[in-house]
């Protein structure tokens, strides 16, 4: 590993990329990759690279850890067996991370791109698995287009190899609060936990019951605004500007050929991993994807979390998904 790119501090590694340019043409001299290391040290114990979610970051375990039900010593992504690496988006506002003045000029294969660079960097030539949820797991895809032979699994968790329609539409919306609201950030957590829980889920929680304190508000109104004021108080404007952008942008497609054309040279196993409720990365999307790399005889598996939850099913329901995670990393 080379020491003139590695740095450590309080947790937090970096890496400069150098001379760095979007696919747009956006150039940059220099980016800092910030990343952290869990489990054992990297190259005493098999590599598992995890790519974090839309608000989320590199602290996937321990204190503060966004994902601690499945990543830690024991847990299904066991850190006694495992290198754990997670880098942090560029620009997505925690700890070091660059500001992106011009998040437009970005799309989802930028981020592979430096990713993969990344752990080129690190002298990082094969990896045991990927996993990428959401937006991550959307990067993720672009990252086994860009390198087919790197990662032995890939799993899939919430997330799809293409931004749909939906996502389409709804990061539109998203996009236009974060313009024009007088509380952009909040205002958009107020739409975008509307795609991330479902209708029977908000049922479940509220069933249209009254704030105790203040009558003329619903539970569920209540929620949605601390929702609201709590993102407004630990994330920047500009990077959920860019976060949003990039679920927008998730396309493996793109300038490529069709599906099959790009998969065809990808030696990764895939494990997706849907859930039945989700209104955000549909699991009809999943079903077809997994489907498509079956008949070309690729290694797939689809499997479904049961839930009245959404797409946040992933960070709620951890029984079931520790059931799906110990079948790839405890085989």
């Amino acid at each position: 590993m080379d020491t003139n790119f590695e740095k450590a501090c309080s947790g937090y590694r970096y890496i400069d990329i150098l001379d760095f340019s979007t696919l747009s043409g956006e150039h940059y001299k220099e980016i800092r990759l910030q990343y952290q290391v869990f489990g054992q040290e990297l190259g005493t114990a098999p590599l598992v690279v995890v790519n974090h979610a839309l608000t989320g970051n590199s602290q996937v375990m321990g204190e503060n850890g966004w994902w601690n039900e499945a990543i830690g010593y024991g847990k299904p992504i066991d850190a006694q067996r495992y290198s754990i690496l997670c880098f942090d988006v560029p620009g997505n506002g925690y700890g070091a991370s660059m500001l992106i003045q011009n998040p437009y000029k970005w799309v989802a294969r930028d981020v592979a791109r430096i990713f993969l660079q990344g752990l080129e960097i690190l002298n990082i030539s094969k990896a045991f698995a990927l996993v990428g949820n959401s937006v991550g797991g959307g990067i993720a895809w672009e990252m086994i287009a860009l390198a087919p032979k790197l990662f032995s699994h890939f799993v899939a968790v919430a997330t799809d190899w293409k931004s749909s329609d939906w996502i389409i539409a709804n990061s539109l919306i998203q996009e236009r609060i974060l313009e024009t609201s007088s509380q952009p950030m909040h205002d958009a957590r107020l739409h975008a936990m509307l795609c991330y829980r479902s209708p029977q889920s908000f049922k479940i929680k509220f069933n249209r019951t009254l704030h105790h304190e203040n009558q003329s508000l619903h539970n569920v109104e209540t929620w949605l605004l601390h929702h609201g004021e709590k993102l407004e108080k630990r994330f920047s404007l500009a990077a959920y500007k860019l976060m949003n952008q990039l679920v927008k942008t998730i396309d493996i497609t793109k300038d490529r050929g069709n599906f099959e054309q790009v998969m065809q040279s990808v030696e990764t196993q895939i494990h997706i991993i849907g859930t039945n409720s989700d209104l955000y990365f549909v699991p009809e999307e999943n079903i077809e994807t997994h489907q498509l790399l079956q008949k070309m005889g690729k290694q797939s598996t689809y499997q479904e979390i049961k839930s009245i939850h959404g797409h946040d099913a992933f960070l709620i329901e951890y029984q079931q998904l520790d059931i799906f995670l110990r079948e790839i990393f405890f085989h």
